[in-house]
């Protein structure tokens, strides 16, 4: 999953170097925590956060098929 993050982050971005994710567990919960450059964020965020809420409804979905639980957050 975390290759999947990295992935999708890329895309979205115009300086894919800078994306990095980072993982850690919290209750259970596998957290992704996405890394880009500053000015690329609301890229990542998207008008009124969706498509950082697709991010987390797509990592929802694979969480259910995987019987796991996975977050997703954006480090700035």
């Amino acid at each position: 999953m975390k290759v999947w993050v990295e992935a999708i982050g890329r895309d979205l971005v115009d300086h894919p170097e800078a994306v990095a994710v980072s993982t850690f567990e919290e209750d259970g919960v596998t957290v992704f925590e996405l890394t880009v450059d500053r000015s690329e964020l609301g890229r990542v965020i998207g008008r009124q956060g969706r498509t950082a809420e697709a991010i987390r409804t797509l990592l929802e979905a694979a969480g259910a098929r995987h019987g796991a639980y996975y977050d997703f957050e954006i480090v700035d």
